[in-house]
């Protein structure tokens, strides 16, 4: 099946939302290059952790807790969390100020490793990250998920996406249309489907100019449900 052009998605996603303007206004926008180079390692765990501890929960009572993780955390410094003993980590894991559960807790020190090595080898992470190449976007979903912890899945791109990295999200909208079309036949996290989804996105880019991020939002909108 010939891959549907992108301004067809386009104007269904628009019909389906009311209009052009309607579904341009629903459209959230990436950080730039520049603007992902200044988020500090802090900031990355944190968004990290926050995605870690909302998977398979509702995301509002994380979000409840969460002026007790950043106490409890020292606002997500790695520099401070990897002086921290076992011992430290698994009494922190029963501290009421947070959501007690002890293997996404230790997802936190796995991480903040993760941060300070790509911070050796790359100068910082968020430089990485800004150089990422753009028709390799899972790529970088797999670097986190192979060096870092409880990344994988939906909750390492979902992550990118909540900082403002540019990133195609799977969502259960996305991936159905993916499948629909033909483009993905294969399990969602496969070296095949992802090498798939990645030239698909490659591929209305060069045809439309928009970003990864607005691309993901607007085939989500022209298909399924849009629980995206």
């Amino acid at each position: 099946m010939t891959q549907e052009k992108f301004d067809t998605i386009y104007q269904r996603a628009a019909e389906r939302k009311g209009g052009e303007s309607s579904l341009e206004a629903r459209l959230h926008q990436p950080l730039s290059s520049e603007e992902i180079v200044k988020i500090t390692n802090n900031q990355w765990l944190a968004h990290f952790t926050m995605k870690v501890f909302q998977c398979g929960i509702s995301w509002q009572v994380v979000r409840n807790k969460w002026q007790g993780f950043e106490e409890v955390f020292f606002d997500f410094d790695p520099e401070l969390l990897l002086m921290l003993s076992d011992e430290q980590w698994e009494e922190k894991a029963r501290n009421p100020k947070i959501i007690r559960h002890l293997t996404k807790v230790m997802s936190i020190p796995a991480n903040a490793q993760m941060l300070v090595d790509a911070s050796y080898e790359h100068d910082s992470f968020s430089k990485m990250v800004a150089n990422w190449p753009k028709d390799n976007v899972t790529g970088l979903w797999e670097y986190l998920k192979k060096h870092g912890n409880r990344l994988g899945g939906n909750t390492g791109p979902y992550a990118l996406r909540q900082c403002g990295v540019d990133t195609f999200i799977l969502s259960s909208d996305v991936e159905a249309y993916l499948r629909n079309t033909k483009i993905i036949d294969s399990g969602r996290n496969t070296k095949r489907a992802l090498k798939a989804a990645d030239a698909a996105f490659a591929k209305w880019h060069q045809e439309s100019g928009r970003n990864l991020t607005e691309i993901s939002q607007i085939v989500a909108y022209s298909f399924g449900e849009n629980r995206f």
